[in-house]
């Protein structure tokens, strides 16, 4: 049960994390700022996103209504974000949404949330390595692509020669991470880096003010026959036209790949140790972070569909590519060049926190042991990276540029889901001020006097929450999951509803119905009193909104997204069962 888990593991886990800070360098310094924490979520954020996303989903996804997909996507990491602030504020200790579900839901549920780190971590380090190869092939004016198509695809496979490419980027993540073992540089560098990247996309924004054309914001079939196409059936995957060339349906497709530009200001939970005062700049850095991201992003792809007909993109287009379309050479390599620094310092980000997401999953028991192990000179796992090492390697070889985000996305979502019901569940918990014996006490004692009746369910006889009224938002709030991915499925993949099927309309109403019901009696039960610097406002409306988002994006992604999500779920429970649920905390 949660609560149990909170009573028993959460503590213990709090407490190791406390001692574990005792333990000479392995302890951060209290050090950093809110202006180093935004700064670290904007450079983490703004990075893959900007520079390749933006293009890929305009051309073959959204056309010039990306901008319309982006807002959709930072509203709903806006929501995952408020979810992490709170808990940013009631466990200020590193771990991420790993150790707050174990505190919350268990340990089941924890795993399988860092698990959904562990492949968003890896498949963002591939996706940066192949960005990483497209900036230096634009830096080089794209002469390693065009070596290896004339000399290389003629003898050997095509996806072979671009293997070719990424033993660069392998040999560059080695050197990177022999560099990475000393960290205390990274932050005056990422925030260095991130005002230049700054600088860059501003520079972006305001030449698409200048050099842009409204007209590309509503072409018509003329506008394709005058540009040597014959008429929009010959556009086949390009769309129709218009500012929706894609329609309706696009959008939304284009918001589940999009929220993968968003879901950096994640990293910023990892460094809750590092903060100086962690109830106040950890929400702020989330909020500012997002709020920046969100901004440039939409300048930058406004600016992008602008100045250049979403049909002429061409497919591995990068941002700087935009600037040979008007003719400005200069600008090309300035900004190539810009996002060559940012790429890198986007790698450094993310391998500290899974390394030691790994590191702690293993110390609690639910990974192997080997895993742990660290280096004694400089506090850092070594035998975690070699294997991570290699599998961003096969993901980077195999899988393509959207496939690595569509998992990223997946990933994401369904930790954020996760997050957002631990929100939901820990308000409305019985407080625990006064030690653990006597919460448990309370809980005994409540159990045997309170009776569960239909109005104590819309009318609790108590202002404070007791066991009971815990346990009826646990149920109603498992239900609700159940009932609001079962709507999200309705809705994306029901061909008759938009027709008016009278029988998928009867399906959502009762499920509507339903929800509704479900969410007034959590709605009625009473909240936990304690004081906080930071609350997700307007509970339960919030969280389940943000469930509501994240399961309805899952479900536009493709199959072939969800059977690699499969087998990777699918190792991590084969891992968990045979191994984990052995040798873990839980006694």
């Amino acid at each position: 049960m949660p609560c149990q888990a909170l009573r028993r593991i959460g503590p213990k886990l709090v407490r190791r994390r406390m001692l574990e800070e005792d333990v000479n360098e392995m302890a951060p310094a209290r050090r950093r700022t809110t202006l180093d924490l935004v700064a670290l979520g904007v450079g983490c954020t703004v990075g893959v996103g900007v520079f390749v996303l933006a293009g890929e989903v305009a051309r073959d996804v959204t056309g010039p209504s990306i901008v319309v997909c982006l807002l959709g996507a930072s509203l709903s990491s806006g929501l995952a974000g408020l979810c992490y602030a709170e808990f940013g504020v009631q466990v200020p200790y590193s771990g991420s949404s790993y150790l707050y579900t174990y505190v919350t839901m268990g340990e089941i549920w924890a795993f399988i949330t860092g698990w959904n780190l562990i492949v968003f971590f890896v498949a963002h380090t591939a996706t940066v390595a192949r960005a990483w190869t497209l900036a230096f092939d634009n830096l080089l004016g794209n002469q390693i692509s065009q070596t290896l198509h004339e000399s290389i695809s003629p003898n050997v496979p095509q996806h072979l020669g671009e293997i070719l490419g990424f033993i660069v980027v392998g040999l560059m993540l080695l050197l990177m991470e022999l560099l990475t073992l000393r960290n205390r540089w990274i932050f005056p560098v990422s925030k260095v880096v991130t005002l230049v990247k700054l600088l860059a996309l501003s520079f972006v924004i305001i030449s698409g003010f200048i050099k842009g054309d409204l007209h590309n914001w509503k072409l018509t079939e003329e506008d394709y026959v005058k540009a040597g196409l014959n008429d929009t059936s010959s556009l086949g995957p390009l769309g129709s036209g218009g500012f929706v060339p894609f329609g309706f349906r696009g959008i939304l497709r284009g918001v589940a790949t999009c929220f993968y530009a968003f879901i950096g200001f994640s990293i910023i939970i990892t460094r809750v140790e590092e903060a100086q005062n962690p109830e106040r700049s950890i929400p702020m850095g989330i909020v500012v972070s997002l709020l920046i991201c969100f901004l440039l992003y939409f300048g930058v792809a406004a600016a992008l569909t602008l100045m250049v007909p979403y049909y002429q993109l061409r497919p591995g287009s990068t941002l700087p590519e935009i600037f040979l379309h008007i003719g400005w050479t200069t600008a090309y390599y300035a900004i190539a060049f810009v996002f060559l620094c940012s790429l890198s310092v986007s790698i450094f980000g993310f391998m500290f926190p899974i390394r030691n997401l790994i590191y702690m999953m293993a110390q609690d028991g639910l990974l192997f042991p080997v895993l742990a192990r660290i280096q004694t000179s400089t506090y850092m796992p070594n035998v975690s990276t070699v294997i991570l090492g290699i599998i961003v390697g096969i993901m980077a070889f195999f899988l393509g540029l959207t496939d690595l985000l569509d998992l990223m996305s997946v990933g994401a979502l369904l930790a954020y889901s996760l997050m957002a019901l631990c929100v939901l569940i820990l308000r409305y918990q019985p407080e625990r001020r006064n030690g653990v014996k006597k919460a448990q006490e309370q809980e005994e004692n409540g159990q045997a006097a309170e009776k569960l009746t239909l109005q104590e369910l819309f009318f609790p006889g108590s202002p404070t929450p007791t066991p009971l009224s815990g346990w009826v938002v646990i149920v109603c709030s498992s239900l609700l999951v159940l009932l609001l991915a079962l709507l999200c499925l309705v809705l994306a993949h029901w061909p008759g509803l938009l027709s008016g099927d009278a029988g998928a309309i009867t399906v959502v109403v009762l499920l509507l119905v339903l929800i509704t019901g479900i969410t007034g009696v959590i709605w009625r039960q009473p909240q936990s009193s304690t004081p906080l610097h930071f609350k997700v406002p307007a509970l339960p409306l919030l969280p389940l909104l943000s469930i509501s988002v994240n399961v309805y994006l899952m479900m536009q992604m493709s199959a072939g997204t969800w059977a690699r999500f499969g087998v990777w779920m699918l190792t991590g429970f084969t891992i968990y069962f045979g191994y984990g649920i052995q040798h873990s905390l839980v006694p």
